[in-house]
């Protein structure tokens, strides 16, 4: 798969806690960006921040969250994530999600 130069990555901002259909949301979305054969998926769990309530989720010990930030990045062709975006739209319920143009370098692996 080669993915074009000009680039868009998608960045989702969710909690741990967030589920989709049973499932943990940050899996359903990755699972679903498998699916449309996007070119890959990253899946980044925070150990601190706040979102739009202001309230901090840690992972201080005398502050034990079970809501941690995740963070979702995909990196693909600009049409690609333009087609992918409406399905977050009944997925994510809480959070943010950010796109932004990007210039791909390298996008390899090995062919073993």
């Amino acid at each position: 798969m080669k993915i074009p130069e000009n680039g868009k990555l998608l960045r989702i901002f969710i909690g741990e806690s967030d589920h989709h259909n049973g499932k943990p949301l940050h899996e359903a979305i990755m699972m679903l960006a498998r699916e449309k054969e996007l070119a890959g998926c990253t899946v980044i769990k925070g150990f601190e921040g706040f979102g739009a309530a202001s309230r901090i989720h840690t992972t201080k010990i005398l502050r034990l969250s079970e809501d941690l930030p995740i963070i979702i990045e995909i990196v693909d062709a600009e049409e690609d994530i333009d087609d992918f975006m409406p399905f977050l739209d009944g997925m994510v319920k809480e959070g943010l999600v950010t796109v932004e143009k990007v210039r791909v370098v390298l996008y390899r692996h090995n062919q073993k």
